[in-house]
């Protein structure tokens, strides 16, 4: 998802003053949240993490990565869930907030704008040559052509690249066919069934435009509450 780009955007704007006290650069930009991490809940895809900023303890939701308490992260933005259950802790948690990545604060010491942006995980495209659905379009038919099929149910044919669940109340789905319209080659899909990385579907849904779902989440093009059909 999209929100850590805006996270390191926004750090690496202000990293020329990190060098001053932590507190007062908190104090100096109060978008971003400084937290020590005091527990760690790890499941398959994502990585829990139990954050305290000065007296206050907030669990955080990120992409998997390695943490252990008493590391210190920052973070910008976030979405929050109240009453949320995970399946697979079987635990309820009263408020969690997801987050497309957080910063470790040694990173920010030390890292190079460029080094620091490398670790982005960005959705590279594959190859892979993928025929059309019957009735349906290619993912470079509808990036060439997308306000013609803003607000109409199309069908595509592609491979699962990125799927993930629960996010919003929604699972995400990256999708490619082989073919690409000016460099975008990628299309995001919402929907409440799951797939799997790597298998070949054929999804059908409306186009919305411009779609800013918040905290980091806009989409210029985006197929909406799709259905696997194939």
């Amino acid at each position: 998802m999209k929100i850590i780009f805006t996270i390191i955007a926004t750090l690496l704007f202000i990293l020329p003053g990190f060098g001053q006290d932590n507190a007062q650069f908190i104090k100096n930009h109060p978008g971003i949240h400084k937290v020590v991490v005091t527990d760690v809940l790890q499941t398959t895809s994502y990585t829990y993490l139990l954050g305290k900023e000065n007296d206050k303890s907030q669990w955080i939701v990120v992409p998997k990565i390695e943490a252990k308490p008493g590391e210190v992260y920052y973070y910008q933005g976030g979405n929050e869930m109240t009453d949320f259950k995970s399946t697979q802790l079987n635990r309820t948690f009263k408020s969690v907030l997801f987050l497309g990545g957080v910063v470790k604060e040694k990173s920010l010491a030390k890292e190079k704008t460029d080094s620091l942006a490398s670790k982005v995980k960005s959705n590279k495209k594959i190859e892979v040559t993928i025929n059309p659905a019957e009735g349906g379009i290619t993912i470079a038919e509808l990036f060439s052509n997308k306000s013609k099929y803003a607000g109409k149910i199309v069908k595509i044919k592609g491979k699962v690249t990125q799927f993930s669940s629960s996010i919003m109340g929604k699972n995400w789905i990256h999708l490619q066919d082989g073919t690409e319209y000016k460099g975008i080659y990628d299309l995001v899909a919402t929907t409440n069934m799951d797939v799997k990385v790597g298998e070949i579907v054929v999804l059908e849904g409306k186009i919305a435009l411009d779609k800013d779902f918040g905290f980091g989440y806009f989409y210029k093009v985006i197929m909406e509450d799709s259905k696997v059909i194939q």
